[in-house]
């Protein structure tokens, strides 16, 4: 896989590149800045970008604010996003914006080289890949989502799988119900819980909802695990 790196820290980037290459992946920049990291992007035509939330000069949102320019220019392009603490509002930002795969991690999950070898690879293949510590923040400041009522029984059925990070097939056969009728129910669900197409994630957004209804206590396994 051709992955592009931008991240200030010369230690954890070049630790990056190591790990990243060790694995069998190709990585195409690694870059301090977001100085040129546009230009990097076409230049290179990576399959995969890894992003710190925090870079120079301001050291603030500017890694954020580069991954929603790359989402918008390049949509389909998967986007992994590290931070050192959780920044809910960024996490918010990028969930909702319109694109393809994504992934959320802390710095800290690095360590643990399997683990992160492999949301790297889940990424890149499509899943929607989220700390479990970011899940835990984007639900305690939320309030009882009154929008599940207009849900029917069948319907939270379905969004309790989803929440799960079941595809529409493992639904539909748990079910015994056809693809097309999940797809149905899928949308009934993204229209009664308000999610327009243009919010993007609109999975990850739904099972959001369901987990903080339902208070399922190990929701961020199945985020970690990838919810797409």
């Amino acid at each position: 896989m051709r992955i592009l790196i931008c991240e200030d820290s010369v230690l954890l980037r070049e630790g990056l590149v190591r790990l990243l290459e060790d694995a069998g992946h190709e990585v195409v920049a690694a870059l301090p800045d977001t100085d040129g990291l546009m230009d990097a992007v076409v230049d290179t035509d990576p399959e995969l970008c890894i992003l710190d939330v925090r870079l120079p000069p301001t050291f603030t949102d500017e890694g954020i604010r580069a991954a929603l320019a790359i989402r918008a220019g390049h949509p389909s392009l998967p986007l992994l996003v590290l931070s050192q603490y959780v920044e809910e509002r960024y996490a918010s930002d990028l969930i909702a914006a319109q694109g393809g795969a994504l992934g959320y991690l802390l710095k800290d999950r690095v360590a643990d080289v399997a683990e992160f070898i492999e949301s790297v690879q889940r990424i890149a293949s499509g899943a929607t890949v989220l700390d479990p510590e970011v899940v835990a923040q984007l639900l305690t400041r939320r309030n009882r989502d009154e929008r599940m009522l207009r849900l029917t029984d069948r319907e939270r059925t379905v969004l309790a799988l989803i929440a799960e990070g079941k595809s529409n097939g493992a639904i539909a056969a748990l079910l015994f119900l056809s693809e097309a009728s999940i797809e149905k129910h899928i949308t009934a669900i993204f229209q009664k819980l308000g999610l327009e197409p243009e919010d993007g994630n609109r999975r990850v957004l739904a099972a959001l909802a369901h987990i903080e209804n339902t208070g399922v206590a190990d929701a961020g396994n199945d985020y970690q695990g990838g919810v797409r």
